[in-house]
């Protein structure tokens, strides 16, 4: 399996935390309700036997059965141990720019903080990123760093939309942003849906760009420096300046 490999090299590199796009599990123009599985299924326990061999955490995009007969996009983390940690099940649903995700997909509820890699981490998948009060209520939780698992697609002005939303979010809250996007699929038939454009990247918490995989598929690791959350937050202390009296808690 991909993740298994790819966990191995990040191993293999020093990381500690390893992050994937959306749909992980099965692309988006599959049969999502056939590919769907409860959390303690083959797919979830073959990623977690992945992370222990590596002795990697991971958080990692899957599909699994809603009530409704719909599926839910939920983001699984993984700890280095093969345990589950928390799941994250997508709140903000792709209905826009001529689709519709709500179709087949049930919204999640929850807003998830987990502890991976020793640091405080909140979830996040793909259109979320629009929706700025998802990340402030991570920060406001107490997440260092925010991972978003994509597959975002092409269009016009979209990939300008993920970099500058990405690092916009890390701006705001001075949060770390690890983000996976699904690579571009040359094979990719017209029946099915498109990918992504990839553009993984890792920003810090005053929205420089540490690494950017650009378009293509692969496995890079990049250090960071979570004591860096402390020292910007010091200097520009823009979440302790909040007018919560005027706009309320998140």
């Amino acid at each position: 399996m991909r993740v298994r490999t790819a966990l191995d090299e990040a191993a293999s590199g020093g990381a500690s935390l390893a992050v994937f796009p959306e749909a992980t599990m099965v692309r988006f123009g599959s049969d999502l309700r056939a590919a769907a599985e409860p959390l303690d299924g083959p797919f979830c326990s073959a990623v977690g036997e992945a992370c222990a061999s590596a002795g990697v955490a991971a958080v990692v995009g899957v599909f699994e059965p809603a009530p409704d007969g719909r599926v839910y996009n939920t983001a699984v983390a993984f700890s280095a141990a093969g345990s589950q940690v928390a799941a994250y099940r997508k709140l903000h649903l792709f209905d826009a720019l001529g689709q519709r995700e709500s179709e087949l997909v049930a919204p999640g509820s929850d807003v998830v903080v987990a502890t991976l890699g020793g640091m405080p981490v909140g979830l996040q998948v793909c259109y979320d990123i629009r929706f700025p009060e998802l990340t402030r209520a991570l920060a406001a939780r107490g997440a260092a760093l925010v991972t978003v698992s994509a597959a975002w697609q092409a269009g016009l002005f979209k990939e300008e939309h993920w970099v500058t939303l990405l690092r916009a979010r890390a701006i705001e809250n001075t949060v770390w942003v690890a983000a996976a996007g699904q690579v571009p699929d040359p094979d990719s038939k017209p029946t099915r849906a498109p990918t992504g454009v990839g553009r993984s990247m890792l920003i810090d918490p005053l929205g420089v760009v540490r690494a950017d995989l650009g378009p293509a598929a692969g496995v890079l690791v990049a250090e960071a420096d979570m004591s860096l959350v402390d020292s910007v937050r010091a200097t520009l202390p823009s979440l302790a300046n909040r007018r919560d009296d005027v706009f309320g808690q998140v």
